[in-house]
């Protein structure tokens, strides 16, 4: 089984890095010094310096050369590349090879996830998706970590763990592709805001409320786009959202943290060579939040931060002196 990874970010390349292990791969990258490190250092110092990768793992800036011979394709490019890359690649792919996405967000005018996109630019291939708490220089460390493999197709996604799983990385099976998906997107939103309270300077019991109550956030939005409840008190939900909530390695909290600190966004975004996902989804989130009448006040504010100008400080006090707090699971499934 010959596998390919379109994408030679951090996430992309310690996925690749996985897969080489148990799987003859490529890493696709656009960027022909990356790929030259990658195939003759065995390294990727743009994104993760310091890091060793697989000897065995091949590297190409050829797309034709990279999903020609697969059996599976990975796509690891941000969402906001991921249908143009569909479409470069198209061509190339093989009938049938299912294609797994690892980006974490959501596509801006159509409000589409991920495996929605790539349903429309691959059609007849099964679509899936590899998310969880996983940051990519702690797993390149060999620290233990846990993910899940979205997919409708149940024997598929049990033949893919055999392609991602290693010693310190192991990947559980979960039907709910809906759930997974809105998840990975969502928790990106809630760590700018929770980036935003530690920038300010608060303490752990308001970092625990936002994590809290950002989880029932998402929970209710993504039960209303077709997700399950249960999926949400999973490594899709609450564990990615915890690692991505408190961890000096989440771009999405960083984004926040600088925000709290009264930086504006955009000297924020310059300074930065890697995506942050939350800034683009946090706008999309709240037109669907419009669209299926969900709540989401921590969401709200985030927006009015990033994309209205407003003021990390206003959305502190505007959260902390809302007069309609309700009952703790009013709008979740069965409340």
């Amino acid at each position: 089984m010959q596998v390919a990874v379109i994408g030679g970010g951090s996430w992309g390349t310690t996925v690749a890095h996985l897969c080489a292990k148990n799987a003859p791969t490529t890493l696709w990258a656009r960027r022909e010094d990356v790929v030259a490190e990658v195939r003759d250092d065995h390294r990727n110092s743009q994104y993760l310096a310091g890091f060793d990768l697989t000897p065995s793992l091949h590297a190409t800036t050829s797309l034709e050369d990279a999903v020609r011979a697969a059996d599976v394709l990975v796509m690891g490019v941000p969402s906001h590349g991921m249908r143009e890359t569909a479409k470069e690649l198209v061509s190339f792919l093989r009938p049938w090879v299912p294609v797994v996405s690892l980006s974490k967000g959501l596509e801006q005018g159509t409000r589409l996830r991920m495996t929605q996109v790539l349903e429309a630019e691959l059609p007849g291939h099964p679509r899936g998706v590899l998310t969880g708490p996983n940051l990519a220089k702690e797993i390149l460390a060999g620290d233990a970590a846990a993910s899940v493999i979205a997919m409708d197709d149940p024997v598929i996604a049990e033949t893919l763990l055999d392609v991602f799983a290693s010693d310190g990385f192991r990947v559980y099976t979960n039907p709910d592709v809906i759930g997974c998906e809105v998840a990975g997107a969502l928790k990106n939103v809630m760590a700018i805001a929770s980036g935003m309270a530690d920038g300010l300077g608060t303490g752990d019991n308001t970092r625990a409320a936002v994590i809290t109550r950002g989880l029932a956030e998402l929970t209710r939005l993504g039960c209303a786009m077709g997700g399950q409840q249960v999926t949400f008190a999973g490594l899709a939900g609450m564990g990615d959202l915890i690692a991505t909530c408190i961890s000096p390695q989440s771009r999405n909290r960083y984004v926040g943290e600088q925000l709290g600190r009264g930086r504006t966004i955009d000297e924020v975004i310059e300074e930065m060579h890697m995506v942050a996902e939350g800034v683009k989804t946090s706008k999309v989130v709240m037109e669907l939040a419009k669209e299926y009448r969900v709540r989401m006040p921590i969401a709200r504010e985030v927006h009015r931060v990033v994309h209205e100008g407003g003021l990390a400080t206003d959305a502190y006090r505007g959260l902390i002196g809302r007069p309609d707090a309700r009952a703790e699971m009013h709008g979740m499934p069965g409340n």
